[in-house]
């Protein structure tokens, strides 16, 4: 038995606080659920468009082109699903591997509320003020305590809170230019199981048999605030046709962890408070820098006539940068994680057609690249997967002042294997192997409401 098993709980807080959220329907950690309007259009307006505040997150120069004193309250619902298929998982131990199960399944996803609130000002003849609050990152996923990869996640809970106050600058009737500040706080949840048996087993301490079958738990918490910035313009090329580009730079988190181990049966009771005695498996802590990626938003946005207008956008995010993951302990020594991520496009494109004075109807379609590059990189915390968007969405504008929008957003995710070896000496040895097909797939509704005073 070596130290390693007692403080991976701690590396996986680390580990999955950056990679949950890839199940937000975003590549990544991202979510874009921040206007209705604009997920009605598969986001294919988000850099350009610039219909309500809340375009500000996508691209904060957007509140250059809307007149006066606005404000914008959305709420969206994520019902995600990622069910691994014919699931296959051994340990690792003295006696060689032992199967856990196979031709299992494990169903992860759950539902989540994302809200988002966003309003701007104008300041005087060239400045406007904006303040955007919405989460930009989260997770809510949790297996069942017995399923078959229980000893690589059970719960994960991710919830984040971001607050944007933006300045635009009014260059010329065509040019807005804007800068803005992303204040983000994150806290995370996380457990999965701990295979006392396996432990014992290997102790010498319980027979074979106890593989397996004599769990533990281990629990971990974490939060942290960071800081970064968004810049963003937004051309007005011709009568018809706008520009937009929005930046988002990367934040440093430092995330602070505490991890707490607990058995409810007897026989693992026993192995764990042999093992806490020893100095193994004790509660304790840990950290970690890591770096949300960058991300650039490319948009055009062109009223094709009076009443149809097109639109299409880009959005690249810098992934690379999460090649490996350092986690140092509090007893100064360090675990790492080779992760190497790929940086990733999303491409959408979309269109608007107004019915009469009163209704806006929305459609759009898109791709999402994953950055995980191969199976042996997927974990079940974040079964990513390459993705296609469909959007369908209304705007029903009643008088010059309110805007009501509903909008509806299927992700068709690819199905991806996983592929998590483990041997007596890499980073899964006392996780197990874990392999088998994941379905991803999620539906997403949004709604909002815009007032211009």
């Amino acid at each position: 038995m070596d130290n390693t098993f007692s403080r991976l709980p701690v590396a996986m807080l680390i580990a999955s606080t950056t990679l949950i959220v890839s199940q937000a329907w975003g590549s990544g950690y991202q979510i874009r659920e921040q206007s209705a309007r604009a997920l009605g259009n598969a986001w294919a307006g988000a850099a350009a468009a610039a219909e309500d505040a809340g375009f500000m997150t996508y691209n904060p120069a957007a509140i250059g082109q809307l007149d006066g004193t606005q404000a914008m309250a959305g709420l969206a619902y994520l019902d995600a699903t990622f069910k691994l298929h014919d699931g296959r998982a051994a340990a690792v131990t003295p006696m060689g591997a032992v199967s856990y199960g196979s031709s299992a399944s494990g169903e992860g996803g759950e539902s989540a509320w994302v809200p988002s609130l966003a309003a701007k000002t104008r300041l005087g003849d060239a400045l406007d003020l904006g303040l955007a609050i919405h989460a930009p990152y989260g997770l809510s996923t949790e297996y069942d305590a017995d399923w078959i990869g229980r000893y690589h996640a059970i719960e994960t809970e991710l919830e984040v809170l971001e607050l944007q106050p933006t300045l635009n600058y009014r260059a010329t009737d065509r040019l807005n230019l804007a800068v803005g500040l992303r204040a983000q706080y994150a806290d995370a949840t996380l457990s999965n199981a701990v295979d006392l048996g396996a432990l014992g087993a290997g102790a010498g301490q319980l027979p074979p048999s106890a593989i397996g079958n004599a769990d533990g738990k281990a629990e971990v918490t974490g939060d942290d605030w960071g800081y970064g910035y968004t810049l963003g313009v937004l051309f007005q090329a011709t009568e018809r046709t706008r520009l937009g580009l929005g930046y988002r730079s990367k934040i440093d988190l430092t995330l602070e962890g505490e991890v707490d181990f607990s058995a409810d049966n007897a026989v693992g009771q026993q192995v764990l408070a042999g093992a806490q005695a020893g100095g193994q498996l004790r509660d304790g802590g840990g950290k970690a820098d890591l770096t949300i990626p960058a991300n650039l938003n490319l948009g055009v946005y062109h009223q094709l006539s009076d009443r149809l207008a097109l639109m299409a956008n880009a959005e690249w995010t810098e992934w690379s940068h999460f090649d490996e993951l350092v986690v140092e302990f509090d007893d100064g020594t360090e675990s790492r994680t080779t992760e190497n991520w790929d940086n990733t496009w999303a491409i959408s494109v979309g269109a608007s057609y107004a019915v009469n004075r009163q209704w806006l109807l929305r459609a759009g379609l898109g791709v999402d690249e994953t950055p995980v590059p191969s199976a042996e990189f997927r974990t079940p915390r974040v079964p990513d997967a390459d993705r296609r968007w469909a959007a369908l969405g209304a705007t029903w504008m009643p008088n010059a002042h309110l805007g009501v929008t509903a909008g509806y957003l299927r992700v068709f995710g690819d199905d991806v294997e996983i592929d998590q070896d483990a041997t007596p000496t890499n980073e899964n040895a006392r996780r197990g192997s874990l392999s088998g097909d994941y379905e991803v797939a999620a539906d997403v509704f949004a709604l909002s409401v815009d007032y211009r005073f």
